[in-house]
């Protein structure tokens, strides 16, 4: 009983200390420290896939993601100019379902796929993405990230634009594939 009053006591002060500080997020955006690729966003699916089936993919709830018309091409967290691949039948899709694990709105997240331990591939999603809604949409990817050679893949953000104009980097960027930006 008297151990059990403690682990109480000191699990009250704790939540208290916490409940006091700010969130591991708000501290990233005002201070320059950034917190860690999780804090900011939790991925729930990251699954690439070489050519899915033509009439629906093999998830359901996956629209695709942002697209504007033409090429896409960005400036992307290493400073390269980045073209997303386009939603084909020929080329393989990347299948991210998240959620924003921040009190802010998102605007624009870059994705990484890395496999191996190597950035293999980016996308790229504009919106508005608000706290704790999850969001499930589809990217175009290159074939030549084909095979994959990993059961593990993953998908940490690189690169953040919140809606009030703030920005987050992932402090851990992975290891650039140098041949990435010259599909």
């Amino acid at each position: 009983m008297i151990v059990f009053m403690k682990r109480a006591a000191a699990l009250t002060m704790l939540l208290a200390f916490g409940a006091a500080s700010p969130s591991l997020a708000e501290t990233s955006m005002t201070d320059g420290a950034a917190p860690p690729s999780a804090a900011v966003l939790h991925i729930n699916r990251c699954d690439p896939r070489l050519n899915p089936p033509p009439v629906a993919g093999p998830y359901v709830g996956f629209a695709p993601g942002y697209y504007p018309a033409g090429r896409y091409y960005w400036n992307d967290a290493y400073g390269y100019r980045y073209n997303q691949a386009a939603m084909l039948p020929a080329n393989g899709t990347l299948y991210l379902d998240f959620v924003n694990a921040t009190h802010k709105v998102m605007s624009t997240i870059e994705f990484g796929l890395v496999a191996n331990g190597r950035l293999v591939a980016e996308v790229r999603d504009v919106g508005k993405f608000s706290p704790n809604i999850e969001i499930k949409h589809e990217f175009g990817l290159s074939r030549n990230v084909f095979p994959i050679q990993t059961g593990l893949p993953q998908c940490p953000a690189l690169r953040i634009t919140f809606a009030d104009g703030t920005k987050w980097v992932n402090p851990r960027l992975p290891r650039l594939e140098h041949a990435l930006n010259g599909q």
